[in-house]
């Protein structure tokens, strides 16, 4: 296990039946209350590809993404829950572990052909992810890879990836 990877087991805390019962919460709050942890981390996701746009998923996947593309040079887009977003988007649904949702992009977050790297907290059964994939595409921009804090690998969500490069700073 690498020297990073320990510093993120670390600082991540089980809440048990949260959001509701039989779900298993990873909270990250602890890793991003450390600074030096949460700069690791961040350097870590800013350094993974030369991008030209960095979409976090909302909302703890703004957390990581916004400064990762502030390091990186690159431009960070917002991918919202419904009917959070100002102008005009493009929605994809999906299902989660516990539910389903919808997440929008603006329509004119990236221009043909961005390099785009995607950023979330947590991988789980991958409906998020595939979601955000679907809409970037959509918008004309070219996916680069998936990056994420943690995977959950029990969930099976690589699975549904199939052709998107995937960096798991962790598998748990």
């Amino acid at each position: 296990m690498s020297d990073l990877q320990q510093l993120i087991l670390d600082r991540i805390r089980d809440i048990p039946d949260y959001p509701q019962t039989g779900v298993l919460f990873k909270d990250i709050t602890p890793l991003l209350a450390d600074p030096p942890a949460f700069a690791e981390v961040v350097n870590e996701l800013a350094g993974l590809h030369r991008v030209d746009k960095i979409v976090g998923i909302e909302a703890r996947g703004f957390i990581l993404a916004a400064p990762a593309a502030y390091k990186a040079g690159a431009g960070f887009v917002p991918v919202r829950k419904k009917g959070k977003l100002p102008s005009e988007t493009l929605e994809a649904s999906y299902d989660l572990e516990y539910g389903s949702a919808t997440i929008e992009v603006h329509r004119d977050a990236f221009a043909p052909g961005d390099r785009v790297l995607i950023v979330d907290d947590v991988l789980a059964t991958g409906g998020t992810a595939c979601a955000a994939v679907e809409l970037v595409r959509r918008a004309g921009a070219d996916v680069v890879a998936i990056a994420v804090l943690m995977e959950l690998a029990s969930l099976r969500g690589r699975e549904r990836l199939d052709g998107v490069e995937l960096h798991s700073l962790v598998i748990v």
